[in-house]
């Protein structure tokens, strides 16, 4: 049977091109199904959303020739300062300091704007002989006939390839639509999403001050500005939301302190409900799920978009592997392949992101004090510290070839 690609692809947000790019890599075609149309994702301005990619992401951007022409674009985060604390109190004096330098490798990461990073991604993709993007399309059917994976488009068009995978978010289609349930749960918090410019420089320290209503990140970006993610339980988050620019940033200066001086919005304002949502299998007859499709964590550790690309890695790696042996690549036993690769992993990081989010969201004085303890505790065993910035720089574990930085 003839295909119209090896590889379709649901959704066309950063880990779908990048599955996309990683394929074409090892020369295995893909078509990209993009809800949203191409002129919205042309736009230069920034709109203050930016994300943190450890250096394993890095790597991965730098192995699929992508990061040359990021990085001047690109904070390196050189220091990771986490504390406990009060809105209008400052931090507390038990804190956890990571510092780049004790580890050989260089930064533990950098944050890069998402105009930047979907550009380049889309313009890989435009470039690549072996990937045919589709904007402004959904898929609105799919199912399995004589061994070929059928994606049936909004249009009525009918797209057939060897495996369909989904990089379609947290309320997947395409994991509905195979009838892939989920386990998970509401954290009755909202993130609310910003960048602000400050007065005094950041020097590429990005700070963690964990408040009774939920997290604080600050992190650098390039010039005096920094991307601010910042929990509230629900109710408080929609108030603060409905506020003016003005009264919005009379909120967040006393959370923010007066550390980096006077501050002003940079971009528009997001916010987002966050909540724990696992996909209960990560593949099914040619079908695998990556990114927020398989897993939506807490963001209280920076990292979703690193565990989506972990995602994409294991996934390129052992259809790639497959290939080459010349095994049907899509089939389900190969595909759980890559189920029981990153299924540990998923369930370690949301495991640990959801018990600090229970333990350091609260105002109890009890866990206050084992928490402070436990910071000040880490912070004086150096082995121990060096352990956690391995593991935020995602240098641990099973790493896929490319976020060695190492081709297919």
């Amino acid at each position: 049977m003839t295909h119209d690609a090896d590889v379709l692809i649901v959704g066309g947000g950063l880990n779908g091109p990048a599955l996309a790019l990683s394929l074409a890599s090892a020369g295995i075609t893909s078509v990209v199904i993009d809800a949203l149309p191409a002129e919205t994702r042309e736009s230069d301005t920034f709109d203050g959303r930016s994300y943190a990619l450890a250096l394993a992401s890095v790597r991965m951007l730098g192995a699929l020739g992508l990061w040359d022409g990021l990085e001047d674009n690109a904070q390196p985060i050189l220091e990771i300062k986490a504390s406990d604390g009060r809105a209008g109190e400052g931090p507390s004096p038990f804190f956890l300091h990571f510092d780049h330098a004790e580890i050989e490798e260089g930064p533990m990461g950098h944050m890069i704007e998402d105009r930047y990073l979907r550009r380049a991604l889309l313009d890989a993709m435009e470039a690549s002989e072996h990937i045919t993007h589709m904007p402004g399309t959904t898929a609105t059917a799919q199912d399995v006939q004589d061994g070929a994976a059928r994606l049936t488009l909004a249009d009525g068009r009918v797209l057939t390839g060897q495996i369909i995978v989904g990089a379609d978010g947290r309320r997947s289609g395409t994991a509905e639509r195979a009838g892939i349930s989920r386990s998970g749960w509401d954290y009755g918090q909202t993130a609310l999403v910003c960048a602000i410019a400050h007065e005094l420089p950041h020097h590429g320290v990005a700070h963690q001050f964990f408040m009774p209503a939920g997290p604080l990140a600050i992190l650098p970006l390039p010039g005096n500005r920094s991307s601010i993610v910042w929990s509230e339980t629900h109710a408080r988050a929609a108030e603060i939301q409905a506020l003016d620019d003005a009264a919005y940033l009379e909120v967040l200066r006393p959370r923010f302190g007066d550390f980096r001086g006077e501050i002003q919005l940079a971009g528009t304002r997001f916010t987002y409900p966050l909540n724990l949502t696992i996909a209960n299998a990560f593949v099914a007859e040619r079908l695998a799920l990556i990114g927020d499709a398989a897993h939506g964590v807490h963001p209280i550790a920076g990292q979703g978009l690193n565990l989506g690309l972990r995602d994409v890695g294991a996934l390129a790696e052992v259809l790639t592997d497959a290939k080459r042996r010349g095994e049907d690549f899509a089939r389900l036993d190969v595909l759980e392949r890559y189920q029981t690769w990153r299924r540990f992993d998923t369930a370690t990081l949301a495991v640990a992101t959801d018990a600090f989010n229970k333990l350091f969201s609260n105002d109890n004085p009890i866990l206050r004090t084992v928490r402070d303890l436990g910071m000040g505790a880490v912070q004086a065993m150096p082995g121990l510290r060096r352990r956690f910035i391995r593991e935020a720089a995602g240098l641990t574990g099973d790493v896929p070839r490319l976020l060695q930085g190492r081709p297919l």
